[in-house]
């Protein structure tokens, strides 16, 4: 008979009574199943590390925002506030923007373009990609032009590429503003006059990635004085980004001033900035890149499983001169893109409350309206030009891809805060145009450092994660002195084109110089010292490794980096 158990007290102190030894073993067998009880109310279930085939939860579903966040030790409070941070308007404006202006007027010694334009010198483009990619080109050409000492046509617009966008030139820019605007500085014009009554044909070749003057010069100077009309193929990044300062302040007036858009484009962008600004005083604008074919080139991992890793793997079997990637290598590199989950995460940490409106531009998003989701919950007055515009006012853009991505590109320019989740032509142009008139706030996430730190935010409170992120982004704020002299592509950081407030307002003020350029040292960027998160995504070779190959009349290939398909698709 087994003797019932009771409690006994001795000197104050609850005590259990001796038990038998088969007791013993009893009390232990059931503690065992205890702790495997609790083990696996702890573990996830089946399936949702990504083996089964149902498509597990991303990674940025783990949590609900506004959740405590736990983990194997306890509960950590990482409930994410809802206000604002205390910083107010030195979140959305540099203190320091106030001290430096634009400042692209061309120097004494540049001479006027009548002087120096050679009559029966014309120089044709043709440009590649989507639309920030073509800028890139059509900025390029003007300058191209001025070192040939040639007469510029009005470049042609890539209508063949993966953006199946059949709009010519004066469909989507002012071409009488193009031309009018540079006409001190190269005489451009709509077509090559007739000879015999007909247009004569290009002579086509293809230029080196970065070519310098001396290059153009010595490839294209001797084609163009014997056949005196030569086309430039795929012209993207074929010219330096390193030249003397006068070609510098060329590509400015012709990236800030002389490019605009048409009137259609430019109404309409406009427009979605007044409604944007109607719903809120300000705003932040979002150029996401979450799409299939970014995270395929990225080579990176988003916790999506067998699936996942199908799906992406079969987009990225296109380019077949991509090596095998190491996701986890990628993400420790800082070379992959946040999740649209950690991009919140990041801009609440940063001090932006709930309460902001942001715009986002994005094409498909991987995951759809699931991959959203959390981002929505840390940002619910959430917009795009689908949800501020009726399908009828968007019907004259839809069916074309460059003036789709014009009208973001108007809308993140007129925002207050641009927020960037890669470096592709997009941003990079809009963050050079945003330091040129007046250092506007633009974000670029620093990946490198926020990786980690987004791996390990269970184990940390909301406090503690936010003020990590605030430090990891100092430098990446779009504040000056955050580049050294010498660093980053010029259309990022045009600073030649930026000068410090003296006296005069306007024109030649005191070149923009980081604070350990020294005086007197004009910046120049290099087109030696990129790194791999300053390129494209569709970029495999760096920008500075000038091709030696000869120029091919016939459009053939030169070097891995020209497989249309893996640039175009990416790049902007």
């Amino acid at each position: 008979m087994g003797t019932k158990r009771r409690r006994q007290q001795h000197h104050g102190r609850w005590v259990v009574p001796p038990v038998a030894p088969a007791a013993a073993a009893f009390a232990a067998a059931g503690m065992l199943l205890l702790v495997v009880a609790f083990h696996c109310f702890l573990s996830p279930p089946l399936g949702a590390g990504g083996g089964g085939g149902r498509r597990p939860n991303p990674p940025f579903l783990l949590n609900k925002p506004g959740e405590p966040r736990r983990n194997l030790v306890g509960t950590v409070d990482f409930t994410v506030p809802s206000g604002g941070s205390k910083l107010g308007e030195e979140l959305w404006v540099s203190k320091a923007a106030h001290s430096f202006v634009g400042c692209s007027d061309a120097t004494s010694d540049f001479a006027d373009a009548k002087a120096v334009t050679e009559s029966n010198r014309y120089l044709m483009i043709a440009t590649s990609g989507g639309l920030n990619q073509q800028r890139t080109g059509i900025i390029d050409a003007v300058v191209a032009a001025r070192i040939l000492n040639a007469t510029l046509v009005i470049p042609k617009l890539d209508q063949a590429s993966f953006w199946k966008d059949a709009s010519d030139f004066e469909e989507i820019f002012d071409a009488d503003s193009f031309i009018s605007s540079l006409s001190n500085d190269v005489k451009i014009i709509r077509q090559v006059p007739d000879r015999n009554g007909k247009a004569p044909p290009p002579y086509k070749m293809r230029v080196p990635r970065k070519c310098t003057p001396n290059c153009y010069e010595n490839r294209v100077l001797p084609a163009l004085l014997k056949k005196h009309v030569v086309q430039l193929t795929k012209f993207d990044y074929r010219v330096s980004n390193r030249l003397e300062t006068d070609l510098q302040k060329l590509r400015c007036r012709v990236n800030y001033h002389a490019l605009k858009f048409t009137d259609p484009i430019h109404k309409m962008g406009q427009m979605l900035v007044q409604r944007m600004r109607a719903k809120s005083g300000r705003f932040i604008a979002l150029h996401l890149r979450f799409e299939p074919d970014m995270l395929a080139f990225s080579g990176c991992y988003f916790g999506g499983g067998e699936i996942e890793r199908r799906e992406l793997g079969e987009i990225r079997k296109r380019w077949t001169t991509l090596h095998a990637s190491d996701p986890d290598r990628e993400r420790r590199h800082g070379k992959c893109p946040l999740t649209p989950e950690e991009v919140g995460f990041m801009l609440r940490a940063l001090g932006f409350g709930k309460d902001v409106h942001i715009y986002v531009a994005s094409g498909d998003v991987y995951g759809g309206e699931e991959t959203l989701a959390p981002l929505k919950a840390l940002f619910p007055n959430f917009h795009s030009k689908e949800t501020l515009a009726s399908k009828e006012e968007l019907e004259p853009f839809l069916s074309f891809s460059s003036r789709m991505a014009a009208l973001d590109y108007v809308v993140c320019d007129g925002s207050d805060v641009f927020v960037t989740n890669n470096n592709g032509n997009m941003a990079r142009m809009l963050a050079g145009r945003r330091r040129y008139f007046g250092h506007k706030r633009t974000i670029r996430p620093n990946s490198k450092k926020l990786s980690s730190l987004f791996l390990n935010r269970t184990s940390m409170s909301w406090d503690t994660f936010a003020s990590k992120v605030q430090m990891f982004q100092k430098g990446f704020m779009g504040e000056p002195n955050e580049i050294k002299p010498g660093k980053g592509e010029f259309h990022e950081y045009p600073m030649d084109c930026i000068c410090a407030r003296t006296k005069r307002r306007t024109g030649h003020g005191k070149p923009y110089l980081s604070k350990s350029a020294g005086e007197g040292v004009e910046n120049h960027t290099s087109d030696a010292e990129f790194e791999w998160r300053d390129l494209d995504y569709g970029e495999i070779t760096p920008l500075g490794g000038d091709s030696s190959n000869e120029t091919d009349p016939d459009y053939s290939r030169i070097g891995g980096s020209d497989i249309p398909e893996l640039e175009d698709i990416i790049s902007d």
